[in-house]
């Protein structure tokens, strides 16, 4: 890609353009950011409640976050990672075909493929689908991909069951028949995803304005609010967006986010 990829921790990869209009308003950010602090610790800290001290300067920088960052973000593309499981056919398919949103359709073409491949027999398969969430919530779950705006440890548990069981959220989520639970625990190896994803294809604009702003606001000496977030795609990504496929026993997968990648700064409390 030639693009100018963005990490949302990383102000060192913001390109030439954000950084002018984020040095622009420098001075707004900076006082809402002390202001916003000092007011929360007078709200700790009070001997008695009472309500906390608005921000004078909030609607300025609401104004720039939502007006000015935000747009510019909705044509920009951000590093983003997906935690799940996968065989190494899966991998490849990913690397040569690209990305491709969660459907029951697509749940039913993978646990097809298991099946033909030898790994998953066809009642189990059965049973696996009628187990799937997506029946009753495919409104909430259907045409969407998932993705993490930075690297967690593959022992943060938030991914920790991704990257144990076959067939993400739309397989394992509501199984309680142990059998298929250990089935599909031994199917695949874990696998992390890094993508570059067009914020364009997500509805996480806002999300990654805020995420740059903080950013910036380290570099000013400020203690910004967390700015990790979780954001998916609505549409089908091409190969080229799949930056790498890390699997259990790469080094790099055993160090993910305790040092790598190399310049990772974890975000804001995240």
């Amino acid at each position: 890609m030639t693009e100018k990829l963005i990490d949302v921790w990383d102000i060192e990869t913001f390109d030439d353009a954000l950084l002018a209009e984020l040095d622009a308003r420098a001075d707004v950010v900076r006082h809402y950011m002390v202001t916003e602090k000092r007011n929360f610790l007078e709200y700790v800290t009070a001997e008695r409640w009472q309500p906390r001290q608005s921000n004078s300067y909030a609607p300025a920088y609401q104004n720039f976050v939502e007006q000015i960052i935000m747009p510019a973000m909705e044509n920009r593309t951000i590093r983003a990672w997906h935690y799940t499981r996968l065989t190494d056919a899966e991998a490849e398919l990913l690397r040569t075909g690209g990305i491709y949103i969660s459907t029951l359709k697509t749940i039913r073409m993978r646990l097809d493929m298991q099946i033909s491949e030898g790994l998953l027999p066809a009642e189990s398969a059965a049973a696996l689908y009628a187990a799937s969430p997506f029946h009753q919530q495919d409104d909430a779950r259907s045409n969407k991909f998932w993705m993490t705006s930075q690297p967690l440890p593959i022992d943060d548990g938030g991914v920790t069951l991704l990257l144990e069981h076959w067939g993400g959220e739309g397989v394992y989520f509501w199984l309680r028949d142990a059998d298929l639970i250990e089935l599909v625990k031994g199917i695949g190896r874990p696998r992390v995803i890094e993508i570059a994803v067009p914020l364009n294809a997500t509805n996480k604009a806002y999300a990654a304005a805020s995420a740059v702003v903080a950013t910036f606001a380290q570099t000013l000496g400020c203690e910004p609010d967390k700015a990790a977030f979780d954001l998916y795609s609505t549409r089908a990504l091409g190969p080229a967006t799949v930056l790498n496929i890390y699997t259990d026993g790469d080094r790099n997968f055993a160090i993910l986010a305790r040092g790598y990648p190399a310049r990772f700064i974890r975000a804001p409390n995240g």
